[in-house]
């Protein structure tokens, strides 16, 4: 059997990008072939696992599985290289969003982008985690393009929640009977979260109570700050909760405790927080841009539209509709069966081989 080797620019532990590639080694390992990772940078637990791309010698029969998401001299590498290539794509934030913010950052999602085409011109086959991320290499010129969704073990989920968060967000919903309202995702401008916070005052003004609780850590300090001030001008100190990264118990707490998954992200490739919000029961309104809404499917509230009255016209509907809540943790369960890692495993295992053979 030939081998293939996956090549990505890092790998990180509690990343679903990274258990994904996990996972996709595992697949090619139990269908015979030899696979490793290189990547550019492995941090914590993986850094035993993720071995420098600079440190691969090749060979005969061997094939290279790179997966690209942003900017990297480890696409220059695989660009270079004489094994065929088969490209696995996860989309690129478009550099606009983060060019007032973060330039630097802006830079390496900008030269993500060129680096995109010659890929796409040199793959032999290619993957992606969504159709709407197929589509984006498909108007570059790939001849076509599997789509494998990002396979998630679904014990990543069954985490234990924390008990004393648990309790903590309970009571206070308890003694203020305000619904929370949780999004999962790094603070970053194409995330919107100064959009949820402005849904807030909207929210009171229907004359609900509400709270919005931020989990995840930061990918631009000017975003986190100039939100935090925002916050502080609406005198909401006391109801947006920054959590900032959470441990696996204390995210799953968030997701038992809390009342509804809100998203209003202009970009997202895939959204895997919708599929952990599933596995919790919590029902979502999401803005459908991009990603989101070919993932959401029929699993929540999908909104064309995302102004502060909009989505807290959809929120307002959804606390006050018990049936409604039920249906859509029961479209939840449902969706999520789609994601099954079996399907992607058998996706991902099809595409390989027809690209081998």
């Amino acid at each position: 059997m030939p081998a293939i080797h996956q090549f990505l620019a890092s790998l990180s532990p509690r990343d679903a990008q990274s258990q994904h590639h996990l996972a996709i080694r595992d697949a090619l390992r139990s269908a015979g072939y030899a696979s490793e990772i290189y990547t550019g940078e492995a941090k914590g637990a993986l850094r035993s696992v993720g071995r420098p791309f600079q440190s691969f010698e090749g060979g005969p029969d061997t094939w290279i599985l790179y997966a690209h998401a942003i900017g990297t001299p480890v696409a220059d590498f695989v660009l270079q290289r004489n094994e065929p290539l088969i490209l696995n794509y996860h989309n690129i934030t478009p550099a606009s969003f983060f060019e007032s913010w973060e330039p630097v950052a802006a830079i390496r999602l900008a030269a993500g982008r060129r680096q995109l085409r010659p890929l796409v011109a040199s793959a032999h086959a290619n993957l992606a985690d969504s159709q709407y991320n197929a589509r984006e290499l498909l108007a570059l010129g790939a001849r076509r393009c599997s789509v494998v969704p990002i396979m998630l073990d679904p014990d990543n989920f069954a985490v234990q929640p924390d008990p004393a968060t648990v309790a903590r967000l309970r009571a206070r919903s308890a003694s203020n009977e305000s619904v929370h309202l949780l999004f999962v995702g790094r603070l970053a401008p194409n995330k919107c979260q100064h959009e949820l916070v402005a849904a807030l005052p909207a929210l009171r003004s229907r004359g609900l109570a509400a709270e919005l609780h931020l989990v995840g850590g930061s990918s631009s300090d000017r975003y986190e700050q100039t939100l935090r001030r925002y916050v502080q001008a609406l005198g909401l100190e006391d109801v947006v909760h920054f959590v900032g990264s959470a441990s696996p118990e204390v995210l799953a707490a968030h997701y038992e405790a809390c009342d509804v998954f809100v998203c209003v992200s202009e970009h997202e490739g895939f959204c895997v927080p919708l599929l952990e919000a599933w596995h919790h029961g919590l029902p979502i309104v999401a803005y459908a841009g991009s990603a989101v809404g070919e993932t959401l499917g029929r699993g929540g509230i999908a909104l064309s539209r995302k102004s502060p009255t909009v989505l807290a016209a959809a929120i307002g509907r959804l606390v006050e509709d018990a049936a409604l809540i039920e249906e859509l943790r029961r479209r939840g369960r449902d969706r999520l069966a789609d994601f099954d890692p079996i399907r992607s495993r058998t996706a991902l295992l099809a595409a390989v081989d027809e690209a081998v053979a």
